[in-house]
């Protein structure tokens, strides 16, 4: 799939608000209200297309109301829904910014270049952004995403560098060794 086609999530609808159709949404934009600014969106397959043509912030999350949704069955029904644009839909960044989908099977390299695993997601738990690292013959490793952990994004190079301490490596190694010792004593 070229880049242009990549589905984006920009949303999931929450649930219902009120009687009339009116649903909630937990946004993944930068600003909540920006989710209106895409034009339609899509569910996941790109098969159902859900046009919001109203919107309002309460407690700084949207509540939308969505052509063709009349009333509370109806919006209850689209709970966890997610909402989807191309990323050729979204706007071409600056030079030293990137949308984290642009990140997703990139390399991970530590300081010194040497290979660590790739990116196989971000998080916002609400404490600030993590990257998990995947990393083949061992455990995943969570990272805060932020200039002390990761020191450079180079999209072009296609890869991500981390200073990560080496402590949390070992400790990664030391579990799947456990891990791996366990289930060699069970086939036995």
């Amino acid at each position: 799939m070229a880049v242009s086609e990549q589905q984006i999530c920009l949303g999931v609808i929450i649930g219902a608000r009120g009687v009339t159709g009116e649903v909630r949404l937990k946004t993944f934009t930068e600003t909540p209200e920006d989710i209106a600014a895409y034009g339609s969106l899509t569910d996941k397959a790109g098969q159902r297309v859900f046009e919001i043509t109203d919107m309002r912030l309460i407690k700084g999350q949207p509540s939308v109301i969505i052509k063709g949704i009349n009333d509370r069955d109806a919006a209850e029904a689209l709970k966890g829904i997610e909402l989807y644009v191309t990323r050729a839909d979204l706007p071409e960044t600056d030079e030293n910014e990137y949308y984290h989908n642009d990140l997703i099977g990139l390399a991970v390299v530590g300081q010194n270049d040497e290979a660590i695993g790739f990116v196989k997601a971000l998080y916002d738990f609400g404490a600030g952004d993590v990257i998990e690292i995947e990393r083949p013959e061992d455990t995943d490793v969570l990272l805060p995403f932020n200039a002390e952990m990761v020191t450079d994004v180079d999209i072009k190079a296609g890869k991500v560098v981390v200073d990560i301490p080496e402590e949390m490596l070992e400790a990664g190694n030391s579990k799947t060794k456990a891990r791996k010792e366990r289930r060699k004593r069970q086939k036995q």
